[in-house]
């Protein structure tokens, strides 16, 4: 399944327009090209490659808790997300 998922933004390399999100133990490089404003602690909902939408940690905690009771693995989906 291809899904958005949240993940918190751990480093960037603005001239690039890429940041490094987390989600456990999952690191991924992402393009953050699409969002204004993106500091180092934020969340960002991750759809193939691209931060789409900044969440509040409240919001992405709900969403990930969510996905889980609904038997969605965040962490690998995260880490294969942009695979074909």
């Amino acid at each position: 399944m291809c899904l958005a998922m949240p993940a918190q933004v751990v480093s960037l390399d603005v001239q690039r327009e890429t940041a490094t999100v987390a989600l456990g133990p999952v690191r991924k490089e992402i393009s953050i090209a699409l969002l204004e404003e993106v500091a180092i602690g934020d969340y960002v909902l991750v759809h193939v490659g691209f931060a789409l939408h900044k969440l509040s940690p409240e919001e992405a905690e709900r969403t990930l808790s969510m996905m889980r009771e609904a038997g969605e693995n965040p962490e690998r989906e995260l880490a294969e997300g942009d695979r074909p």
